[in-house]
């Protein structure tokens, strides 16, 4: 099949780089604008569109796309289907009808569970154990169309968004391409999403991300996790806001220290303990502002932190 693929950030890449190695012509790739990024704010080019280049593809970049020009454009190319992976943009019913097999996208969830933009992150919140990633035809309605195929995927207790995604992208551009080898033979028929199951997984704000020492331990080492890389948990100490990597769940049975008060510091020869409403957990990464991730006893001692002192909970 001739096809478009659609999408923007790196996490997008396995699913390009399998289809531009497929049997299928990859005829074109549509991603977002050229965007602000680095302490210069000068304008660099989505993933997608710099490994395009790399692989001589055309490369579109509507402002959005229902501008004329880009339909214009993408119906030149004559695509029989658009891939998507991350695309970043609402496509209206005038683009998803050019392509006779319509845009198939690749969603990071077991739908009917976890429409929308943070699936990833909201199933380690969550506590799943399982996920996993769907194709399915795109609709009008959020992430509601009728799917082709599944993969699933274990949630590893340590696992953060940052690398359950990137486990998700690898397995799922496999997933992608045998969707389309099933389209173009018509081996696979997309079949309506169960009505029961359905929840949403909306984008989590830098708000959400800051860490609340009142809740669980559980809860706590999840919150982190959901939120690393991005937007990064954070926590504020002396006013000052720090980020926080991810924490190690402890068992409370190493003395009386590790059940300090919500936010309390317990400072170690080489660890940093953090109250919880139950056991405490290991503190891993911190970054003040302005300054390099580190330890977190490495931090306390060049801050010459003592015990007693705490997070705000």
């Amino acid at each position: 099949m001739r096809v478009v693929f659609a999408g923007t950030p790196e996490v997008a890449l396995p699913a390009l780089d399998a289809i531009a190695a497929s049997s299928h012509a990859l005829v074109g790739v549509v991603t977002r604008p050229d965007a602000p990024a680095g302490r210069g704010r000068r304008l660099v080019a989505s993933p997608v569109a710099r490994r395009a280049e790399e692989l001589g593809v055309p490369v579109l970049k509507p402002e959005h796309p229902r501008d004329p020009e880009f339909q214009a454009a993408l119906k030149e190319l004559a695509p029989d289907c658009c891939p998507v992976v991350a695309y970043g943009a609402l496509v209206p019913q005038s683009a998803l009808d050019i392509p006779p097999h319509g845009w198939v996208n690749l969603h990071f969830s077991l739908l009917p569970a976890y429409r929308g933009a943070a699936p990833v992150q909201h199933a380690i919140w969550a506590g799943e154990e399982v996920t996993g990633a769907t194709t399915f035809r795109i609709v009008k309605e959020l992430d509601a169309g009728p799917t082709y195929g599944v993969m699933t995927q274990v949630i590893r207790p340590d696992d953060t968004a940052g690398s359950l995604l990137t486990t998700l992208a690898e397995g799922g551009a496999g997933l992608l391409v045998a969707t389309l080898d099933g389209i173009e033979d018509g081996s696979l028929e997309a079949r309506p999403q169960p009505a029961d199951g359905v929840s949403y997984a909306g984008k989590i704000t830098v708000e959400d991300a800051r860490v609340d020492w009142t809740e669980p331990a559980v809860a706590v080492d999840r919150r982190i996790r959901a939120c690393t890389p991005a937007p990064g948990a954070w926590t504020l100490f002396g006013g000052e806001r720090f980020k926080v990597g991810p924490v190690t769940l402890t068992d409370g049975a190493d003395g009386p220290d590790q059940r300090p008060a919500p936010g309390e510091l317990v400072v170690r020869k080489n660890e940093v303990l953090v109250g919880t409403a139950t056991t405490a957990v290991r503190l891993g990464l911190v970054k003040a502002f302005g300054k390099k991730e580190m330890p977190a006893a490495d931090w306390a001692r060049g801050v010459r932190l003592e015990s007693g002192a705490a997070f705000e909970a």
